[in-house]
Formats: structure tokens, C-alpha cells, sequence
């Protein structure tokens, strides 16, 4: 046998790659893939929690006064307009944090015509270990200028004007509106609006939702510190990582699936 029959015939004995007929791979290709059935996201918790009643609501709320019978802000200020400062600047920072900045800051401008002219740059200098100083010092000398040149150099009193000031939102206008004024308006922070969520009383998905729930629930004789004891009971007690259960005076009250159970006192 010759040297190309052995070549011929090794390449005759090679397996041929294997051709599918055009039915069978229009058949292959409309076979659907098998995915994983998908799953719907569990409901939140607080959607199964349990309506707070009225008579409950009434009773967190003697407990909170009980502890602290008339709350306070700690945001340290002199006036109204020292107060709107504050709040503006204590956005994505701490209290403490801001009152160390407007203890200097405020014993030289207590009011709009000399923040403004004390200018941008001094201001910067002196909050500039608060967060995002730059964007707040433009806001505070032009929330400044426009209450010299529209309002006389005075707060107004009223929320949908409070808004229209450079760096002032519906949670800023709500705080000045209660403590300079006294109005019953519910400031929702990020502690109000955590603590109504977790434990029932008014949850919301947004902190508008959680303030008009406030709005309905909160009895009359606590409306005007409502807000104050729920922020610090959010800052002190039910703490976003590591809440004090054992030490909340409305405990067998919360609905929070998680909280350490405890009897209640007070």
C-alpha cells in the first residue's frame, strides 16, 4: 500500500463533525432556557406591624414628657434668625459638631446684615470643619441677603416662605417654625423618621408621609414637643445600629419585630 492510500485512508476514518438538519436547530433554538424562578421581595416589616390605637399613642407619649417633661433642640442659637443658621448648617452633620463651629461664628454675626458682611470667605473659615461648608456658606450669605432685601432682615413666620431661602427645605422650616415660634410642626429627621418606621407608631416611605402620620396620631397635649422627644429618643435610645431596648421607656409599646423585650416603667 502506498504511502498516499495510508494518508487517504487515515483522513476517510476521521469522524466527521456531527451536522445538525435545519429542523432539528430551529427546534434547539425555540427551546426555552430554564431560568430560576424568580421571587418576590418580602414585604417590610413594618407593612405587618400591628396600627398603633390611640389609647397607646397617648401613653408613649405621657411616658416621653414623663422623662423629659419640656424638651429642648440642642442646636445652640440666640435668635430666629441664629436658629435658621444653625439648622441649615447641621444638614449631613451633628449638632455638636455645628455648635462648635457657630459659638464663634454667631459672637460675630447674629444677624443677616452682618453675616453678610462679614462675606462668604471669613464664613467659610469658620464652618469649614462642618460638611460641605462651601455649598452652605453661599446658601447662609444668600438666605441672608434675601431676608435684608425681602423680609426687613427678619425671619419670616410661615413655611412656603421659609422654603423659598436658599438652603432651606420643609424639614428646616418646620424646625424654626416650632422653636422660634411655637408652632405644632413635626420636623422629621433622620432619627423621627427611622423611629417611626421602626416601631409602628407613624410609618411612612418618605419623611412627608411619616410627618402628616404624626400630624394625625399626636394627641393635642403633646404636639408642641412631639418632634423634640422623638428625635432624641432617636439619637440616645433607638439608635439606628445598636437600639437601647433596655432602656425605652416605650418598649412593650413598639412593634419592632427585632427589640429585646423589657418591662416597661414609668
Amino acid at each position: 500500500m502506498g504511502r498516499n492510500t495510508i494518508h487517504k485512508t487515515a483522513t476517510a476514518t476521521r469522524k466527521a463533525p456531527a451536522v445538525r438538519k435545519p429542523e432539528e436547530r430551529k427546534r434547539k433554538a425555540s427551546t426555552p432556557k430554564t431560568k430560576a424562578p424568580k421571587t418576590k421581595a418580602p414585604k417590610t416589616r413594618a407593612s405587618r406591624q400591628k396600627p398603633w390605637t390611640n389609647a397607646e399613642i397617648e401613653e408613649a407619649f405621657r411616658r416621653l414628657h414623663a422623662a423629659n417633661p419640656e424638651p429642648r433642640g440642642e442646636l445652640e442659637h440666640i435668635n430666629p434668625y441664629t436658629l435658621l443658621v444653625a439648622v441649615v448648617l447641621s444638614a449631613q452633620a451633628t449638632d455638636a459638631g455645628v455648635n462648635k463651629a457657630t459659638r464663634a461664628l454667631f459672637a460675630l454675626a447674629d444677624t443677616p446684615e452682618k453675616m453678610v458682611a462679614l462675606g462668604e470667605a471669613k464664613l467659610r473659615d469658620l464652618i469649614k470643619t462642618v460638611g460641605l461648608f462651601n455649598t452652605k456658606a453661599k446658601n447662609v450669605i444668600a438666605l441672608s441677603q434675601k431676608l435684608i432685601v425681602e423680609h426687613g432682615g427678619e425671619v419670616p413666620r410661615g413655611r412656603a416662605v421659609l422654603e423659598t431661602l436658599p438652603g432651606v427645605g420643609r424639614k428646616t422650616a418646620n424646625v424654626v417654625l416650632n422653636v422660634a415660634f411655637g408652632e405644632e410642626t413635626f420636623a422629621v429627621d433622620t432619627h423621627v423618621f427611622r423611629g417611626g418606621n421602626r416601631t409602628g407608631m407613624a410609618p411612612g416611605k418618605t419623611p412627608l408621609e411619616v410627618e402628616l402620620r404624626l400630624e394625625e396620631v399626636v394627641p393635642p397635649a403633646y404636639r408642641l414637643h412631639a418632634h423634640h422627644w422623638l428625635i432624641l429618643h432617636g439619637r440616645y435610645i433607638c439608635k439606628a445600629q445598636r437600639p437601647l431596648c433596655e432602656k425605652c421607656p416605650i418598649n412593650d409599646l413598639c412593634r419592632w419585630p427585632e427589640k429585646t423585650t423589657f418591662m416597661a416603667s414609668g
